[in-house]
């Protein structure tokens, strides 16, 4: 296949959805001679964060003159942003090379009755291990797709584990409290093999800590064995200092405002600090140089100043509230312009009442053009009196930035894929004025 028809073929098993279990990327592993059993991996999950947190880690690691792939999900605008080595993302003749050859382990192991039609998520999952494999990486950067426990990527043994936290997300998969949803997320802990977290309160820790014991698993918890506080902040970056046991105190710096990226740079060092107990060559100069260099598109991402930009996946209560939390330390008593949209899936209603203020004003839109997405005349109702609903994107943008004017704030959120859509947008525009 060449890159259109391996993008036609992910599109076409899309439809199949999400299908939790591990006998199809087993077999389909199985089928590609295990690619992943020869990687050194670090596996992060978390309901907020872990995409911030891969990068980190992966930064710090190349800052040590390593080779490091990276695997993320969902992408903003091109299935490449998922599989990443050294910071750039795989080339579309790589990617149609490693999605064919996933292709004919999947048709041969369905073909032999092994399983069902791979997914998706496990079809780039497999593309993933087989291309770092063959880049033959130092190390690998596994972002969770969902969960845990049941995710595809949880056929790997890694270095060390993270949970970034725990959160109400994915209820529908992963179980309707607190609890369950920290069992799934634990269930990446390995036999004696270290996890970090900033996972908090008992309902999320129990399952997390319980499960460690378990295993024999060291647990290093933010807040006793590890934290970070602010020393200057803006939209610009933040400066902490990370406290580390009763000997280790040091300044960071990072490009990554909001509270809660002191919390996540906090752990991804751990997490890299116990890596580098087993490999020298990640010494205290990699670690800072790795967090400074970090962006993190679509994550409280300013792209414009005056008026002031923002973009922001924020699909979730807890990912709503840091936002928030964000807009009002860095433009306080400032209205916000949202163009706001979400999938009709999520906690549509809580997002809103953490995010949302009376005196804002919102320009509703279809965070995408699939059948997920809630209608931008339903979510104006959720909203109330002070939200608009657009049919276009870009209507909806242009009159955001109008009413904002120069001195006032944008925020575009309430879904990555929302986010995606608007990246893509910007593009076509910056293609047709060139």
């Amino acid at each position: 296949m060449n890159y259109q028809e391996s993008i036609g073929y992910l599109e076409s098993i899309g439809k199949f959805g999400i299908q939790l279990g591990m006998e199809r990327i087993e077999g389909l592993l199985r089928e590609l001679g295990n690619p992943e059993k020869e990687l050194k991996c670090v596996h992060v999950t978390g309901t907020n964060g872990k995409g911030s947190v891969s990068s980190m880690i992966t930064n710090i690691l190349r800052a040590a003159n390593l080779k490091v792939g990276k695997f993320t999900s969902p992408h903003l605008v091109k299935y490449n942003e998922r599989i990443e080595v050294d910071g750039k993302d795989i080339t579309d003749a790589d990617f149609a090379t490693a999605i064919s050859a996933v292709k004919v382990a999947a048709d041969s192991i369905v073909w032999k009755g092994v399983c069902e039609q791979p997914t998706q998520f496990e079809i780039l999952t497999a593309a993933a291990f087989l291309h770092f494999n063959l880049q033959k990486v130092d190390y690998a950067v596994i972002e969770v797709g969902m969960g845990g426990l049941w995710d595809s990527t949880n056929v790997i043994t890694p270095v060390v584990s993270v949970i970034t936290n725990v959160q109400m997300d994915h209820m529908d998969r992963c179980g309707n409290t607190i609890e369950r949803i920290a069992m799934q997320k634990a269930g990446i802990i390995k036999e004696k093999l270290p996890v970090v977290t900033a996972a908090e309160g008992n309902e999320a820790l129990g399952p997390i800590v319980s499960f460690a014991m378990f295993k024999e698993a060291p647990v290093y918890l933010y807040g006793k064995a590890f934290y970070g506080t602010e020393v200057t902040s803006s939209m610009d970056g933040q400066t902490f200092t990370l406290h580390a046991g009763d000997f280790y105190h040091s300044d960071y710096s990072i490009r990554l405002p909001g509270e809660h990226q002191i919390k996540n740079t906090s752990v991804a060092i751990v997490a890299a600090k116990l890596v580098s107990k087993q490999d020298d060559r990640i010494n205290e100069l990699a670690l800072h140089v790795g967090v400074a260099n970090t962006l993190w598109p679509g994550r409280l991402e300013r792209i414009h100043k005056k008026p002031d930009i923002i973009l922001d996946g924020a699909h979730n209560p807890d990912g709503a509230l840091a936002l928030r939390k964000a807009l009002d330390k860095y433009y306080p008593g400032q209205k916000i312009h949202f163009v706001f949209g979400m999938m009709g899936d999520k906690d549509m209603s809580n997002v809103i009442k953490n995010l949302i203020h009376e005196e804002d004003v919102v320009y509703t839109v279809r965070a995408d053009q699939g059948n997920r997405a809630a209608e931008a005349a339903d979510l104006a109702k959720l909203v109330g009196p002070n939200a608009i609903p657009e049919t276009d994107l870009g209507a909806a943008y242009g009159r955001a930035v109008a009413t904002a004017g120069s001195e006032g704030v944008v925020c575009v959120c309430g879904s990555l894929y929302l986010v995606g859509s608007f990246k893509a947008m910007l593009q076509q525009e910056k293609e047709q004025c060139n």
